[in-house]
């Protein structure tokens, strides 16, 4: 009997030690099929840009090719769902952004927890933006700019690309730590929202810098400060808005993320190449055209930055009452 009760009792340990060894072996041999990158937004934007950008590097540095899938709807939401109930294997990723940590406070009821389901990889690029103003609003720094609002508060409109973008965050940042006043005007992406401050029915926008730097170039709109923690190589001469409202940084951000409780073996993969990739000179070439600065570190970093991202826009979500 007893004999019996040590071999019933080993089998089970055995049974119970085939997922761990059927995950490490997984991950020793990863990637062995074809990997989705899901991307929760419409082809062609930002977000979709840098996703094939990383998959293509990814292709063709681990031998099978990666996919972009893109998902959009619910501000990313349902994207990142599918990437969350999906398996913890390293075969389907998620082109996380700032969009995520904003979402975390800004919806009451979503079926999952982004910090706690979503296993962060490795940051990819911060994307700032530029506080764009029609030529008519006779200021041209960012002192000079919040003294401007405080003295005509709530008569400057500002475009946004839609409600809790981050070019709509961006503006509520400001206001909420620089004390002014103005009212917003949500557009259905920034398209319509520059073409209507380039004709002077609204005043002032944060815009991303990519596709600022047209127009402020050829004097058709003008920029009084960029929301990195650091000036942009595109424009050197505008001050970040930090240097005048100490601590403010605001910008778009892209990385990677899995399933949580993906192997451990896989993720440190991921995080080589994706780190592989912005030490690339033709690859950073690639991002400085897009505006952005590369986001270099360990998985812990990203884990770091994504949390420290929700905290700071779920004090701006509930200062602006911003709703879904």
């Amino acid at each position: 009997m007893t004999l019996l009760r040590r071999q019933f009792l080993r089998l089970g340990a055995a049974a119970a030690a085939l997922p761990v060894v059927s995950r490490i072996a997984s991950a020793q041999s990863y990637p062995a099929r074809p990997v989705r990158l899901i991307v929760g937004f419409a082809p062609g934007g930002g977000n979709d840009i840098v996703a094939r950008l990383i998959a293509q590097w990814f292709t063709e540095r681990l031998g099978q090719s990666f996919v972009v899938e893109n998902r959009p709807g619910g501000g990313s939401n349902i994207g990142t769902e599918a990437v969350v109930n999906a398996p913890p294997d390293g075969y389907t990723l998620l082109l996380a952004s700032a969009a995520n940590a904003i979402n975390a406070s800004m919806f009451d009821k979503l079926n999952f927890n982004f910090i706690q389901d979503i296993g962060a990889v490795g940051g990819l690029i911060s994307v700032p933006s530029v506080i764009l103003l029609h030529p008519s609003v006779q200021v041209r720094t960012v002192p000079e700019f919040i003294a401007y609002a405080k003295q005509n508060a709530g008569k400057l409109s500002m475009a946004s690309g839609g409600t809790a973008t981050t070019t709509h965050l961006a503006g509520e940042l400001l206001k909420m730590m620089a004390g002014i006043d103005m009212t917003h005007i949500p557009y259905r992406g920034t398209g319509p929202a520059i073409a209507d401050l380039l004709g002077g029915q609204v005043q002032v926008m944060f815009g991303s810098a990519p596709s600022s730097v047209q127009y402020i170039r050829t004097g058709q709109l003008r920029a009084v400060g960029v929301t990195s923690s650091k000036r942009l190589e595109a424009l050197p001469d505008v001050q970040t808005v930090g240097e005048t409202v100490p601590g403010y940084e605001a910008s778009q951000w892209y990385g990677i993320g899995v399933p949580k409780g993906t192997p451990a073996p896989i993720v440190n993969l991921l995080n080589k190449e994706i780190n592989a990739f912005l030490a690339d000179p033709k690859m950073k070439a690639k991002l400085i055209d897009l505006g952005g600065t590369e986001l270099p570190g360990s998985a812990a970093d990203f884990t770091k930055m994504i949390a420290d991202e929700t905290e700071k826009w779920s004090k701006v979500v509930k200062f602006a009452n911003v709703k879904p």
